[in-house]
């Protein structure tokens, strides 16, 4: 008879305190290559020797060691290698301990997953949805919660209390847009069809909006903006340049520090240039070449967003005709800096509508 398991297409097996096989579902009996009913009864290391990245057997003599603390109901997920009917296969091994009233293991249910996404794979539109829709989970949640309280409980709610859950609301919407944005922003950049709707903008006004919204997420930033006098502005699309901004400081917020970071404004002889420096433990030269690809996340810092901010912003930077470049020293931080080119306004007018797409 199909059960529940047997409709869920990851592999799933349960385990006794033995670590022998009581129940799977039919995912798991074709990864094995054998029956159901081969597989019940059998240890969970002869079917599919399971072992860690060096080789070391597991699951043979004993449990993790996170079996042993009886308040653990979870299993750790770990990366594996496990002997299949095609042969040893790399694969991810998370799932549940099952314990008796009193704490005591009585068995396991594991699921048995694809190995993670590597950050060279081009990630294909599903992987991009889903990073994005995930994202957006969180700003959603708070929105809704947020305009719940103050439609039931209005009347009770002091005046500082409504204003801190507007103003919340408000930053919560402008980042589901932000969001958005890069979602359709890949699209766009990937098929030639961005459109620039450029005026003359003040990068120094700009770079002091883009840090004091961010101050609302990021309460303890400290970033000191310097630009020379009388900094020449720029014909560009405003919008896209605060996204690119708010990536780059972002960024360094989560991956750096809050504290010590600066936006440095150089007027040069085509065109002008702004600076993102940080005082973050830098990044390692390994990862340099990497930070620009599409879905990388460094391991350090915190880790959050779809890792799409500084591919998108190399991307608009480009479009506008400049450059985005990344240095960094261990220890001493990392500096994002991107190139803005003048524009000959009456070769563009005479020439071009600026409103066309760039392909």
């Amino acid at each position: 008879m199909t059960t529940v398991f047997d409709l869920i297409p990851d592999p799933i097996v349960r385990l006794d305190r033995d670590r022998r096989i009581i129940e799977a579902n039919r995912a798991a009996a074709r990864l094995a290559g054998l029956s159901g009913s081969e597989l019940v009864g059998s240890t969970c290391a002869s079917v599919f020797a399971p072992r860690a990245a060096d080789g070391t057997p597991l699951l043979v003599d004993a449990w993790h060691r996170s079996a042993s603390l009886a308040a653990v109901r979870s299993l750790p997920e770990h990366e594996v290698v496990l002997a299949t009917a095609d042969g040893d296969v790399r694969a991810r091994i998370t799932g549940t301990y099952e314990r008796g009233e009193d704490g005591s293991l009585m068995g396991a249910l594991l699921v048995i997953r694809p190995p993670r996404r590597s950050a060279d794979h081009e990630p294909t539109g599903s992987e991009v949805v889903s990073t994005v829709s995930h994202e957006l989970r969180s700003p959603l949640t708070s929105v809704k919660g947020y305009t719940s309280l103050l439609l039931n409980r209005w009347d009770r709610l002091k005046d500082e209390q409504k204003k801190m859950m507007l103003e919340q609301v408000h930053h919560d919407a402008d980042r589901v847009t932000r969001l958005i944005t890069e979602l359709l922003d890949i699209s766009r950049l990937e098929t030639g069809r961005l459109v620039l709707r450029r005026q003359l903008v003040d990068l120094p006004e700009l770079v002091a909006q883009v840090v004091e919204k961010l101050t609302l997420t990021y309460p303890d930033l400290e970033c000191a903006v310097s630009f020379p006098d009388g900094f020449p502005r720029v014909y560009a699309d405003p919008d896209k340049l605060e996204q690119v901004l708010t990536n780059l400081v972002e960024n360094a917020a989560k991956y750096a520090s809050t504290a010590g970071m600066r936006v440095d404004g150089e007027a040069l002889d085509d065109g002008t240039a702004v600076a993102v420096s940080d005082t973050g433990e830098g990044i390692p030269s390994s990862d340099l070449p990497k930070v620009f690809k599409k879905f990388f996340r460094r391991d350090m810092g915190r880790p959050t967003g779809t890792g799409l901010g500084l591919w998108i912003s190399r991307g608009l930077v480009e479009a506008h005709g400049g450059r985005l470049t990344a240095t960094s020293v261990l220890g001493q931080g990392s500096v994002f800096r991107f190139t803005l080119p003048f524009v000959d306004l009456d070769e563009l007018f005479d020439g071009s509508n600026s409103t066309e797409p760039l392909a």
